[in-house]
């Protein structure tokens, strides 16, 4: 009886390590379609219209440029302070660059607006690695992330959502909103003196909420033009 019961944990332990493995395979085939995707839009410019509603930060919307050149080159040209996470441009392609370095779930399916997703989870395999969890939410015909939640040791949790137009077909987004964690999210050092020095209306001390958003607007895509690498340096 005792083997039996042994022979039957074995197969029971079997089969949740191969179902394991098809789950990760096949979650790794969907961001491997994103990906591709991805690195289709070799480079690119943008300009972006920045609004942020922080808690006890008032600032007014903002114009930027933005630069950037696979896998990892970001930069940010503006007159004034522009807040933008990085996670929501170059993490992703970063992460998916390189398949080893992460484990990959399937958690199941939802629905955002009139797409249907699919829910991965991104586990780092090394502890080294600046990401803790990631979780992806991709609409798998269009090989596109409709919204992600990444956990960073730098800048805690922020969550992404992404809305698209004409230049789906990069996996580009034309709006982008962010929603961060304020505790541990990281401002430019100058909004933060404000914030600690500032008895003006840059402070709004009825406000306590813990969460704060970021909007992008991104108009004028210029795609695969070339960006030369001095372009990013300081």
């Amino acid at each position: 009886m005792r083997n039996v019961i042994r022979t039957l944990a074995f197969i029971g332990l079997l089969s949740l390590s191969n179902n394991l493995l098809s789950q990760t395979k096949n979650a790794k085939q969907v961001l491997n379609g994103v990906y591709a995707k991805m690195m289709t839009a070799k480079d690119y410019t943008v300009m972006a219209n920045i609004k942020v509603d922080l808690p006890f930060v008032k600032m007014f919307p903002v114009n930027a440029k933005i630069y950037f050149k696979q896998k990892d080159k970001f930069k940010v040209e503006s007159k004034s302070i522009a807040i933008i996470p990085r996670q929501g441009f170059d993490q992703i392609t970063k992460m998916l660059t390189d398949t080893t370095s992460f484990d990959a779930l399937i958690s199941g399916n939802e629905k955002i607006g009139a797409n249907s997703a699919i829910i991965i989870n991104v586990i780092p395999s090394s502890d080294t690695s600046d990401l803790i969890l990631g979780k992806l939410w991709i609409d798998n015909k269009r090989n596109i992330v409709l919204k992600s939640q990444l956990t960073t040791k730098s800048n805690g949790t922020i969550l992404t959502e992404y809305n698209y137009g004409k230049q789906e077909i990069y996996g580009l987004p034309d709006n982008v909103t962010f929603t961060v964690d304020v505790k541990k999210f990281k401002i430019p050092k100058s909004v933060a003196a404000d914030i600690n020095n500032s008895k003006s209306k840059t402070v709004d001390k009825t406000k306590n909420d813990k969460k704060g958003k970021i909007y992008l607007s991104l108009s004028n895509y210029q795609i695969n033009k070339g960006i030369a690498d001095a372009t990013f340096k300081k």
